[in-house]
């Protein structure tokens, strides 16, 4: 039973992630056939979106960086009361 249903949702759940017909045509020629809606309505909306995807991308980084290598040396430093 959870092969079937796991088969259905990988068939059928692409036909949502694609923009309707009519919402292809309201969208500027970057962004036709990915998203529904108006799309952005002035340049500022690109900048912005840009902006925020830079700052997620350092966010992402930094913490794998971190999570990967702490750098944590001290004896004194909290997680080794964990660890020990």
């Amino acid at each position: 039973m959870k092969k079937l249903l796991l088969i259905f949702y990988l068939l059928f759940s692409h036909i949502a992630l694609w923009a309707c017909p009519v919402c292809e045509k309201q969208q500027p020629k970057v962004l036709k056939g990915i998203t529904h809606g108006a799309g952005p309505q002035n340049n500022w909306d690109y900048i912005i979106i840009s902006v925020v995807a830079i700052l997620v991308l350092i966010t992402l980084i930094y913490s794998l960086k971190y999570l990967i290598k702490p750098g944590e040396k001290s004896e004194s430093h909290i997680k080794n009361l964990f660890i020990n």
